[in-house]
């Protein structure tokens, strides 16, 4: 397995794993490449293998996506890691998540935070390497409490039952004659029919795949201590409703535009399923192979960024997050009660950022957010006044995991005016540990 850290051929630190076994898998005129497709349909590099026929060597190039995938199907596999600058460390991405899914307004922003791919095959992998389990468990455990919160749908639902004097709904002549009026009972009737209540397809699903979830959390030390109570008070609700549910329901089962919360859950719930091939003896050990995924890093980031001003801006409507303007969507709108609050804001993964000035490219981007008249008129800046510009970027560098308000505009870039940038630090965790 060739391993990588993010954003490698780019700095000199990054990590590079590869052998001379991998060198064979390798065609010297063959280019290696995999993209993230968005809903937007934009094409994000995960990573690019390229022979240089100069130097007679392989480049390695990789972006902002981790995650694990195939460059030769079944003979040569790749894994792309989150890294800090520091070689030791790597970014915790599960309590980045953990701590994103704390807002609920975050629960409607999931798309293209993840891909998996179901159709190739398994890859080997380490425990520390599986971070996908813990990226779905976290979501869906997210969506599932605010679904319990609200209350569980209750819809209509096919029932087949034994009657005994009745009849209700369509009686299913051919079981009814072989397993009762073959036999002499003659009041006994097999009938289909529609109930009413909780014990519908859509709440099988989302309780099969919890039972699931239960047997997971056993195997990941940090969804254990932060998610079984959580995980408990989610179940209660679902007591009288069934696990039994085939494939085939789950894999066509359909959508409700008026409960977008349960289609995000059944999707989630669903990757869970096909994650362990439907059997959920498959939850007993730690994971040993993955379905190749890769994980949107920048957009982890935006949802982490959002939670934590949050935080510092609770009132509502204060800090809007991918509202949309026409055509343009910026990161977020702070429209602050307090005027010298407002700003457009920009979530950049790039731990460039540190020490280096804003790339010309995104200060064009976000001082053109700023220049929209549909945003100035809402955050009612007119005439000439400059709009405040901010870009928040990972600091690994800085001991502040939250956003300290006052800090906010305090850094200017030399060469632009109003705009700025802040950084905050990641959650870290130590490379070297194992996956529990």
């Amino acid at each position: 397995m060739i391993i990588l850290s993010e954003h490698a051929g780019y700095k000199k630190d990054a990590i590079l794993e590869f052998t001379k076994e991998d060198r064979l898998q390798l065609k010297e005129e063959t280019t290696y490449d995999c993209y993230f497709k968005t809903k937007r349909n934009e094409d994000l590099q995960c990573y690019s293998i390229v022979y240089d026929k100069e130097l007679k060597d392989y480049s390695f190039n990789s972006l902002y996506m981790i995650g694990v995938d195939w460059v030769v199907e079944n003979e040569l596999s790749i894994c792309v890691i989150s890294k800090l600058n520091n070689s030791n460390t790597e970014i915790d991405v599960q309590k980045m998540l953990f701590e994103a899914m704390k807002e609920t307004e975050n629960l409607k922003h999931l798309d293209d935070l993840c891909e998996i791919k179901f159709n190739s095959p398994k890859i080997a992998i380490k425990q520390q390497q599986d971070v996908l389990t813990p990226l779905l468990i976290i979501q869906f455990l997210a969506v599932m409490q605010d679904i319990v919160s609200k209350g569980l749908k209750k819809s209509y639902y096919k029932l087949s039952k034994k009657l005994h004097g009745r009849v209700k709904g369509k009686v299913n002549i051919a079981s009814t004659i072989k397993s009762y009026h073959s036999k002499g009972k003659l009041t006994y009737n097999n009938c289909t029919y529609e109930e009413f209540g909780l014990d519908s397809i859509e709440n099988r699903i989302l309780h099969k795949a919890l039972i699931f979830s239960q047997k997971i959390l056993n195997n990941y030390s940090f969804l254990r201590e932060n998610y079984k109570s959580t995980l408990n008070y989610i179940l209660v609700p679902f007591e009288k409703v069934s696990v039994e549910v085939s494939k085939k329901e789950i894999r066509f089962r359909k959508s409700n535009r008026f409960y977008k919360e349960y289609d995000v859950a059944l999707q989630l719930a669903e990757q869970i399923l096909r994650k362990y091939d439907f059997k959920i003896t498959n939850t007993n050990d730690k994971a040993k192979e993955t379905y190749p995924f890769w994980i949107n890093m920048p957009k982890l980031f935006e949802l982490y960024v959002f939670k934590r001003l949050k935080e510092v801006f609770p009132i509502k409507g204060e800090i809007q997050y991918h509202k949309k303007y026409h055509s343009l969507e910026p990161d977020y709108i702070l429209n602050s009660v307090d005027e010298n609050y407002s700003a457009v804001i920009d979530a950049k993964y790039k731990h460039r950022y540190e020490k280096h000035n804003i790339l010309h490219s995104d200060a064009a981007q976000v001082s053109g957010y700023t220049r929209l008249k549909s945003i100035r008129k809402e955050l009612k800046v007119f005439d000439n006044e400059l709009l405040k510009a901010l870009i928040i970027y990972p600091n690994d560098l800085t001991s502040f995991d939250k956003v300290i308000k006052k800090n906010l505009f305090k850094e200017e870039d030399k060469r632009y005016e109003k705009l700025f940038k802040y950084g905050i630090q990641l959650p870290k965790t130590n490379f070297t540990q194992s996956g529990d």
